[in-house]
């Protein structure tokens, strides 16, 4: 009998076949690149099928690849959820719990607020926040290490993934103070595509959000350095090597000396949105999500425009798979 792959092999394969990209994938698992190459060949032959259909210019899945991805994926979140189960039972006795996925400053103001809020109406369940890289723009849902989390879209719409759009905000450029963009009231994207950019490393749908790639035009991307984190996007621009946009709040919760924040003209919000599997929706997540959805009608996070009820396609980018 052929022996089963290991998990971590099978984390290897979903990277490649989420990224389809070696470099990329090899990135996001912090491995070398004909490190997890070797891998994906030992898993091939140990299925004893072909996975992936590499050329010089690019990887896709062969069919027996995409049944994989998608048993894959549903293992792995199996395997997570029953270790992060074990875990919380230990801990706390078998009670409730809920982890919330998150990155950099999650949704601003509105985040004490909906969780002091969401700790009123549940004393008993035990609320643990995990913050998250650009690498995962799911933050954590996809290998349900979370239960719920705040995610900034474009995110892929999949068949497990609900969610709701809490508020928008503007995007502002982010360049080192001693920079002759830093007088400006005002920018436009017209005005920074020949600027040297910092490059969120991360899946390149999100990133190319985030470099505005779609109000370019024809003018390509210039990338000064690549980050995993806000920290170090800011190191990057305090040392002179890019710029970046961000959400307008990230100026409240990060800014330091040496940096300034520009408003950008003509450039589309980003939008903050909570979201959730659906496929193990448990009643501590829908009461999160409610309380998130009532406390995000009040117009609690400056210069951000409500959203809460507005469809989906209408606030983000998604792109359907």
């Amino acid at each position: 009998m052929t022996d089963a792959p290991e998990l971590r092999v099978l984390r290897y394969f979903v990277a490649v076949a989420e990224e389809l990209h070696f470099g990329r994938a090899a990135a996001r698992l912090h491995i070398s690149q004909p490190s997890l190459s070797v891998q994906i060949r030992k898993l091939e032959h140990t299925l004893g099928a072909q996975l992936l259909e590499r050329t010089s210019r690019r990887v896709e899945l062969t069919p027996a690849g995409v049944v994989l991805l998608e048993e894959a994926h549903r293992l792995l979140v199996g395997v997570e959820r029953l270790t992060a189960a074990t875990r919380r039972a230990a801990a706390n006795g078998g009670g409730g719990s809920l982890v919330v996925g998150f990155q950099a400053n999650a949704a601003a103001e509105l985040t004490p607020r909906i969780l002091a809020a969401f700790q009123a109406r549940c004393p008993r369940v035990q609320l643990e926040m995990r913050s998250h890289d650009f690498a995962d723009p799911y933050v954590g849902l996809a290998t349900g290490s979370v239960d719920v989390a705040f995610v900034r879209p474009p995110v892929l719409v999949q068949s497990w993934l609900s969610m709701e759009t809490l508020f928008v905000e503007p995007r502002v450029l982010v360049t080192s103070s001693e920079s002759p963009l830093a007088t400006r009231d005002r920018v436009t994207v017209e005005d920074v595509v020949d600027q040297p950019f910092v490059g969120r490393r991360a899946p390149e749908y999100w990133r190319d959000f985030w470099l505005a790639v779609d109000s370019r035009g024809p003018h390509t991307v210039r990338l000064g350095a690549e980050v995993v984190s806000v920290d170090e996007c800011f190191e990057a621009i305090l040392s002179r090597r890019g710029v970046a946009f961000t959400q307008a709040s990230t100026q409240r919760y990060y800014d330091r000396p040496g940096l300034a924040f520009v408003p950008v003209e003509g450039l589309p919000p980003s939008p903050l949105a909570i979201a959730w599997r659906n496929d193990m929706e448990a009643q501590p997540v829908r009461d999160f999500v409610d309380t998130a959805r009532v406390l995000a009608a009040l117009d609690l996070v400056p210069s951000a425009t409500p959203a809460v009820g507005t469809p989906l396609a209408a606030t983000i980018a998604a792109v359907a798979r």
